[in-house]
C-alpha cells in the first residue's frame, strides 16, 4: 500500500526562495508536465492519491527532481489550483461572461469558475485540502492562487489597471468569500445554490467601491446569474 503523506509531513521542507530565478524552457516544460500529473491523479483518487513519488513517476522526472520544483506535495497542489486558474483565466478571457454590472460579471465569471471545479470534485477537493494545510513554507505557492484570482476578478470588472484601495479591498473580501464557499461546498455543508447567493451578495460590494458612488448602498435584489 502506498504510504500517504501525514499533514506535517506535507509541509515539510525548506520553503522556496523568493528570488529564484526564471525556469528555461526546458524547466517550465517539466514544471508543466508534473503539475498536468498532479492533477490526473487528484482527478481519479483525490488528495490520497497525491503521492510524490506516484506524481514523479507519471512526469516522467526523477524523485529528487520533484522535491527541488516542489517540497511537498501540499506545495505541489497549491501550484495545481494556480495553474487551473490561469488556464481558467485564459478561458474567460477568450468567452467573457455578460452583464450589465461589474457586479453581475464577477458573479458570473466567479460560478462559471465554481462549476469548471465542480466538474471535478475530487481535484477540487485535493486542491483546497491542500490549501487548508498550507503554512508559512507554502506562502509563495498560495500568494500566486491569490494573485490569480484577483486577476481573474478584476478582468471580470472591466480589467481596471489601476484600482482603489477601497476596489481592491472588495476583491479581497470576494475572493475569501469564493473560496470559504468551495469549501463548503466541498464539505456538503453548502448547495450550489446557497454558494451562488453568497457570491452574489459579495459581488455587490463591487458597487460601494465605483467612483462617485459616495458609499451609496448596493441596489436591492438579485443578480443576474444567466
Amino acid at each position: 500500500m502506498t504510504k500517504v503523506d501525514s499533514p506535517a509531513d506535507q509541509t515539510s521542507g525548506p520553503a522556496p526562495h523568493s528570488t529564484t530565478p526564471p525556469l528555461t524552457e526546458r524547466q517550465e516544460a517539466r514544471r508543466r508536465r508534473i503539475l498536468h500529473a498532479t492533477a490526473r491523479l487528484a482527478c481519479r483518487g483525490g488528495f490520497e492519491a497525491v503521492q510524490m513519488r506516484e506524481v514523479a513517476e507519471s512526469s516522467q522526472v526523477a524523485l529528487g527532481t520533484l522535491y527541488r520544483y516542489f517540497p511537498s506535495k501540499v506545495h505541489l497542489l497549491v501550484a495545481t489550483m494556480q495553474d487551473q486558474l490561469e488556464r481558467l483565466h485564459g478561458d474567460l478571457r477568450k468567452s467573457p461572461p455578460p452583464g450589465a454590472t461589474a457586479a453581475d460579471r464577477v458573479a458570473l465569471t466567479l460560478m462559471r469558475a465554481f462549476g469548471a471545479l465542480q466538474r471535478e470534485p475530487r481535484l477540487a477537493e485535493a486542491m483546497a485540502r491542500a490549501l487548508t494545510f498550507a503554512d508559512r513554507s507554502v506562502s509563495p505557492e498560495v500568494d500566486q492562487v491569490s494573485c490569480q484570482t484577483t486577476a481573474i476578478i478584476l478582468d471580470a470588472m472591466g480589467g481596471l489597471e489601476n484600482p482603489t484601495p477601497e476596489q481592491l479591498s472588495a476583491v479581497r473580501v470576494i475572493e475569501h468569500t469564493w473560496h470559504s464557499a468551495l469549501i463548503t461546498w466541498l464539505s456538503g455543508r453548502a448547495s450550489i445554490a446557497q454558494v451562488r447567493v453568497d457570491i452574489e451578495t459579495v459581488c455587490r460590494l463591487i458597487e460601494l467601491t465605483e467612483p462617485g458612488t459616495g458609499g451609496r448602498a448596493p441596489r436591492p435584489g438579485p443578480l443576474t446569474s444567466g
